[in-house]
């Protein structure tokens, strides 16, 4: 239903708006990667603008910082309608190494909502290309389900009375109420 409507409203092109609210940059050098003749997300119609108000998609890098969330929502909120979110990178994703200090207001999803989110620290550009892609609906998403099994191992249990064989060649030492 979801790709449904991405596919409805996002028909033609995107226009991306760029947005870090703090970080070490890593995330931001990778989303500027992508944009490079190199990857050529044009190609798929994607395109990097300058203004909130003229973007329909914004990525956001970063942890949600003090002095930046006012920022942030201001951007959010200049953004026309229909608008989608994407948090790319641990920092956005969930805050990152620097999730408990104190300029650090946590995940960008506290400040604004995320509507998708690329983890990674940083990831690589193809996972960015493939998670936006994924999200729009221009790929299919290949996810093969992963089962869990627990490896059930004997646990020997020994009591002193079991080490206790015929020959007795080894001592056993039991633990003595009174000396």
């Amino acid at each position: 239903m979801f790709k449904n409507l991405c596919e409805k409203m996002f028909g033609r092109s995107l226009w991306v708006y760029h947005a870090n609210s703090g970080g070490c940059n890593g995330c931001d050098i990778e989303v500027l990667n992508v944009l490079t003749p190199y990857y050529d997300v044009e190609r798929f119609g994607i395109k990097l603008v300058g203004s909130p108000r003229h973007a329909d998609v914004m990525l956001c890098q970063g942890p949600a910082m003090r002095s930046t969330a006012q920022a942030l929502k201001r951007a959010y909120e200049a953004m026309p309608a229909p608008k989608l979110v994407f948090a790319i990178g641990s920092c956005a994703c969930g805050g990152g190494i620097w999730f408990d200090s104190y300029p650090v207001l946590g995940p960008v999803e506290k400040v604004i909502p995320v509507n998708f989110y690329i983890p990674g620290c940083p990831p690589r550009p193809e996972a960015i290309i493939y998670g936006v892609a994924v999200a729009l609906g221009i790929v299919d998403k290949k996810v093969a389900p992963v089962e869990f099994k627990q490896i059930e191992l004997p646990i020997p249990m020994y009591h002193p009375s079991e080490l206790r064989g015929e020959d007795e060649k080894f001592v056993v030492y039991e633990k003595v109420e009174r000396v």
